[in-house]
């Protein structure tokens, strides 16, 4: 069957026609626009197998991993153009330092707590664990940045992954840096108050991480954290405030 693929290469769109074979994806069928019909055709890969997150792009309208999406299940007439948000570099290639630069800005490392003489211990089967191996699998793939309406109105936001990498940290007790973290996904304009919890951002996550699970658990630790001041340390309190996304 023969696939007509319209590619947006920096506003403008070219049209290929590309003859769909059995288990074919987004990127083999680029491969072969790229090897046999236009070698100039730009595009990012890696692993192939949806765990390096780097051929991320906007597919028939809806965000996804090329390595990841059957040819044959988008119908005889497929859109593919780069990343919303980011800026483009070429074709299909963005520029991701606006979005690690976000990443970085929330400090997306583990910081022991030191003062601790005995090792804190949690246990896999404990409620703050479950709670933070619910977002631990994101390969930073820029998906629901791209995919976030927030985004697209305030460019300055932090967006879905620095967020859910924050709550991991916050909602780690061994960590020692949750005031810092606080102070910026709280701050006005970047922080967690801009999210309308559309929830696009769930929509189109190869993980089936849910960001807005964690923003809505930020923005309930900086309202409690308002209220009762910081006389308590609150992780105890995650399982409180926890919510579950279908």
């Amino acid at each position: 069957m023969a696939i007509t693929i319209r590619i947006n290469r920096n506003g403008i769109e070219d049209v290929f026609q590309v003859e769909a074979k059995t288990q074919q994806t987004v990127l083999d069928a680029l491969f072969y626009i790229q090897n046999e019909l236009d070698s100039s055709l730009s595009f990012r890969c890696s692993c192939r197998v949806g765990m390096c997150g780097s051929c991320g792009m906007v597919i028939n309208g809806k965000e996804g991993l090329a390595c990841r999406t059957s040819l044959n299940q988008l119908g005889i007439d497929v859109s593919v153009q780069p990343l919303r948000h980011i800026p483009v570099i070429k074709d299909l290639v963005v520029d991701m330092e606006g979005f690690f630069s976000k990443y970085r800005s929330i400090e997306p490392y583990f910081s022991p707590r030191v003062e601790i003489s005995e090792p804190i211990v949690a246990s896999p089967q404990s409620g703050i664990r479950k709670d933070i191996d619910l977002g631990l699998e994101c390969i930073s793939c820029g998906l629901c940045l791209s995919a976030c309406d927030v985004v697209s109105m305030v460019p300055e936001f932090l967006g879905p992954a620095a967020l859910n990498r924050a709550y991991n940290l916050v909602a780690d007790v061994r960590d020692d840096r949750t005031d810092q973290r606080l102070s910026v996904v709280g701050a006005p304009r970047i922080g967690v108050w801009q999210c309308h919890t559309h929830m696009s951002c769930v929509e189109v996550c190869p993980k089936n991480i849910a960001p807005t699970r964690a923003i809505v658990n930020l923005k309930r630790i900086l309202i409690r954290r308002s209220l009762l001041g910081k006389r308590h340390h609150f992780i105890p309190k995650v399982h409180a405030i926890k919510m579950e996304v279908d």
